[in-house]
């Protein structure tokens, strides 16, 4: 994807971040990579992030999972022009080691958002679908989330 792209789902992050959750823009993420099927999002570890054993938050990984996989699905969303609000019902988690640096969360769930978002607009229902993000550091997994995402099209 180019990056004009990657700026402009940036420059959007960082307005959700200001108006409508404020904790995610305390965070300081970064859309890394970004295309139909992938999305990679950076958060830094910084006092703001760390815990009192130096590593990342639980509660900053969590947001940096939902962003990963909330933010592929409002790009997804955005290319179709299409009004619906992702949102998540719920959320397993597998903490394998112990985040000491910056965390990568990528998710690669774009063919499956996409046929999430085909069959809403093709059965004006709610669709549910689990997808994975994985949490790296340093090249390692840190984290494996489950969460299962939840649309429905807006009326206009």
């Amino acid at each position: 994807m180019a990056a004009n792209n990657v700026s402009s789902l940036q420059w959007k992050l960082f307005l959700f971040g200001i108006v409508k959750i404020p904790l995610i823009g305390f965070c300081r993420p970064r859309v890394h990579e970004v295309s139909d099927t992938h999305i990679s999002i950076k958060i830094p570890l910084k006092r703001r992030t760390r815990n009192h054993v130096k590593s990342m938050y639980l509660g900053v990984m969590s947001i940096g999972a939902d962003l990963a996989s909330g933010f592929l699905a409002y790009h997804l969303l955005l290319n179709r022009n299409l009004n619906a609000a992702p949102v998540f019902k719920t959320m397993k988690v597998e903490y394998l080691k112990r985040a000491e640096s910056a965390v990568y969360f990528n998710c690669n769930e774009g063919a499956a958002i996409s046929e999430m978002i085909d069959e809403m607009e093709r059965t004006g229902e709610r669709v549910n679908k689990v997808v994975t993000i994985n949490a790296m550091c340093n090249d390692e997994c840190v984290a494996i989330f489950e969460m299962e995402l939840s649309m429905k099209l807006k009326q206009a």
